[in-house]
């Protein structure tokens, strides 16, 4: 039987032993990070010259290359998962598999997963989770979807069924608790995540929604302050209210789907051409680590 603390069922409290409830709760977080050695100069450097720096102490980056410099600066949190460097499904389960392994084996709370075009806005992040109490099966995350999903459940063949089923799309994030993490570990550990995704013929993120909610019977929580690079991130006005953002480039225009900070430039070391605007979101939710 797993215990939690008391402070996960004191949804009125704002602090416990002296510290904001939300600290307490990040120091449970199992945040794992999907990342290619392909990106490591590129995207994880903005994420570890930003919001890593104010991330839980056990984020961790899943990827499919050695790097002692990345490494270095993660102080040893890098995994070189093995998987393929590719985009294939094959390759984002075997990641995913991964890091929710890893998760099982720790003793934390929650486990949050993000990729590495994500900027994770840590405080607001355990906010958030401070409303869910880790012991009850909770799933959440965001839609990219406008309908549930619906395939052939090929997990019951020769059996003709289909279902219907939401997922919480990888690019923006999602959190999975203890209790319900626990539950789907039949289908996690040992190759059975792989060969799920496999048998159902679906990426790592769709996966995780068909175990939650098909399998387990529990729906997916969709908390709008997760962002992916599949929105047009110029609607987002108020980034200090969000758990997470990202960027992208829009193919038939070129023009960037960024989240726009006009007039707003960074003094982060690094900030360069801050194209994804990563640096002058984290100045602004973090004037302390930028020079003015």
């Amino acid at each position: 039987m797993i215990m939690f603390p008391v402070l996960l069922f004191c949804l009125g409290c704002t602090e416990v032993r002296g510290q904001p409830i939300f600290e307490d709760v990040l120091n449970n977080v199992f945040l794992s990070v999907k990342t290619s050695g392909k990106f490591h100069r590129t995207r994880l450097t903005k994420v570890l010259d930003t919001w890593y720096k104010n991330s839980p102490a056990d984020t961790w980056f899943f990827t499919d290359q050695d790097d002692v410099e990345v490494s270095s600066r993660t102080n040893g949190h890098l995994v070189n998962t093995q998987c393929p460097d590719d985009h294939s499904r094959r390759s984002l389960s075997c990641k995913m598999e991964a890091e929710l392994s890893a998760y099982l084996r720790s003793d934390k709370h929650w486990f949050c997963h993000f990729d590495d075009d994500n900027y994770v806005n840590a405080k607001m992040l355990g906010k958030v989770l401070s409303k869910y109490p880790a012991n009850q099966d909770w799933y959440l995350g965001k839609v990219s979807i406008s309908h549930p999903l619906e395939i052939l459940d090929r997990m019951v063949l020769p059996k003709s069924r289909k279902v219907k089923f939401w997922f919480a799309t990888g690019g923006a994030g999602f959190c999975l608790s203890r209790a319900l993490a626990e539950r789907m570990r039949p289908w996690i550990l040992d190759g059975q995540f792989q060969k799920l995704a496999d048998n159902i013929r679906l990426p790592d993120d769709v996966a995780v929604g068909y175990i939650s909610e098909v399998l387990l019977g529990v729906q997916l929580n969709q908390v709008p302050q997760f962002h992916s690079h599949l929105e047009p991130l110029r609607l987002v006005s108020t980034p200090e209210t969000e758990i997470s953002l990202s960027y992208s480039t829009y193919e038939d225009s070129g023009e960037n789907n960024v989240v726009e900070m006009d007039g707003e430039e960074s003094d982060l070391v690094g900030a360069g051409n801050d194209v994804t605007r990563f640096y002058a979101i984290h100045c602004r939710l973090n004037p302390g680590d930028c020079d003015r």
